[in-house]
């Protein structure tokens, strides 16, 4: 009898396929059906639209309801087809007479015809700005898909004003901005007295992009340091800030104005499961690497997760991402982020208390196994400090004075290879980390000293590269091989104590 054709989509990890909610009026007895793979959120939408319809004064109608949520072989879920099914009723009803081609509607209807928000506004924006259609949200997601710069955007809170706004009766309500909400600052590098080393391998791993791991007693400053290296990384490009918003927008974390700039800092308990680390779940869903892409993840007391998970980490951490498979979908989640890891070098606290046996120190350490410590570049102690260290009143360098050095490091990078350090390949590798052939000769002997493997070599000339930009030097020269070797401290350890 009458057919009418709305634009929505679906959202698959970061991905959002277009859907198209084909309404169909037919004569026969009165009834509502959903087909297409709807899953039970969806199917609740019959008795949500019915009653929006109602409420807002609309006649429904009184003939079969079919609505094909196409394409069919993907699954659906969530609310956020309501608004779209409605409208789709409205027009093939004649109780709404606009061409919808050029729109693509998202929301979740209450029984009273309000819009409610929905989750993954962000890649829902990305996508209607790529098809050049204009996305008609709820307006507190609007708040945020209105940052994705150059998309046309519309919010709004009814479906009446919907109604009105196709019907060219009414504009939608403007967009507000993106709410200021104050956050903590990143804590300062200053507030940490002493370790000036270890404050050093901090500041190489940021000007790098390079991984970290810090050993030592318990009460020396592990966590205090690794909570300040976001706040000496560079701030996020307007690029960046979009990928991160969007895996926060899939998570349900919607970021503030004060955020959008800022590196994530992620610190999950060791008692998280490998789905909350690397994501998952029957309907995928972003893990902490995810949500600590372009920043930090840092897990402290790594010896307590549980070995699996530290495991599951291993590839995202060569990729900078995560594949996602389930029996009914796939997901692929960005986890490009900078691993920091702490541990005490014995399980009573300290290797040299006497209160645990070479034995159980090694039970303890052999928890990380020998390729997840391969993908950690820089390793450093953090010692009992001396006494008095306390006391004293020596003024620390404060994170801004370290960010400015860090900054020019990354802006060295930027101009030579358009990437940091850590992220080069083999290829690159050769291209922009020389050494004299003396000192590769002498680089590669120690590594057989060490007995560290060929990805342990790449990694430290990574940090060799790094420290000479640091410097603002153009090649390596052998003090800086000297200096990223002497960040190996834990494999030192290990050797010892076998």
């Amino acid at each position: 009898m009458a057919l009418a054709l709305v634009h929505s989509r679906a959202r698959c990890g970061l991905d959002a396929p277009l859907v198209t909610v084909e309404v169909h009026l037919s004569r026969g007895l009165p009834g509502f059906q959903l087909v297409g793979l709807p899953e039970t959120s969806v199917k609740e939408a019959k008795d949500r639209v019915r009653s929006a319809l109602i409420n807002s004064g609309f006649e429904f109608p009184d003939h079969k309801i079919t609505v094909n949520l196409a394409p069919a072989d993907l699954p659906k879920e969530g609310g956020r087809f309501d608004l779209a099914i409605a409208l789709g009723i409205l027009r093939a009803s004649g109780q709404l007479q606009a061409d919808l081609s050029r729109y693509e509607f998202f929301g979740e209807l209450a029984l009273s015809g309000e819009i409610r928000s929905i989750v993954g506004e962000i890649p829902l924006a990305l996508a209607c700005k790529i098809a050049g259609h204009i996305a008609v949200f709820p307006l507190k997601n609007a708040i945020q898909a209105q940052q994705v710069p150059d998309m046309q955007l519309r919010g709004a809170e009814h479906l009446l004003q919907v109604h009105a706004f196709l019907s060219d009766h009414q504009d939608l309500p403007a967009i507000p901005a993106l709410p200021d909400t104050l956050t903590d600052p990143y804590p300062d590098l200053a507030e940490v007295r002493g370790q000036a080393q270890a404050k050093r391998a901090l500041e190489i791993a940021a000007a790098g992009e390079h991984n970290l791991l810090m050993f030592g007693p318990a009460g020396t400053g592990k966590s205090m340091l690794a909570q300040r290296l976001a706040g000496i990384l560079p701030r996020l490009t307007d690029q960046e800030a979009l990928e991160t918003a969007a895996i926060y927008s899939v998570a349900a974390q919607p970021r503030t104005l004060q955020q959008w700039y800022q590196r994530p800092f992620r610190q999950p308990h060791h008692s998280c499961s490998a789905i909350a680390l690397v994501g998952g779940g029957s309907i995928p869903r972003p893990g902490e690497i995810s949500l600590a892409h372009r920043g930090v993840l840092f897990l402290d007391e790594v010896p307590e997760f549980p070995r699996v998970v530290l495991e599951s980490l291993r590839q995202p951490l060569e990729s900078g991402k995560v594949f996602i498979s389930r029996a009914a979908r796939q997901a692929e989640f960005p986890a490009c982020f900078q691993l920091v890891v702490a541990l005490n070098p014995s399980p009573s606290g300290h290797h040299k208390d006497g209160r645990a046996s070479p034995e159980q120190i090694r039970r303890y350490l052999s928890r990380l196994s020998g390729p997840f410590l391969d993908r950690v570049e820089l390793q450093v102690e953090v010692p009992l400090l001396p006494k008095g260290s306390l006391s004293q009143q020596k003024k620390e360098e404060c994170s801004e004075v370290v960010k400015r050095r860090v900054d020019a490091a990354r802006m060295v990078q930027w101009r030579r290879q358009g990437k940091a350090n850590a992220r080069l390949n083999l290829t690159e590798l050769e291209q922009y980390c020389y050494l004299e052939p003396t000192d590769a000769e002498y680089f590669e002997s120690c590594l057989t000293q060490l007995k560290l493997s060929a990805r342990s070599y790449h990694k430290l000339l990574k940090v060799a590269r790094t420290l000479a930009d640091l410097a603002q030097r153009p090649q390596i020269e052998r003090s800086d091989l000297l200096e990223a070797l002497s960040y190996r401290s834990f494999d030192r350890l290990l050797n010892y104590l076998t």
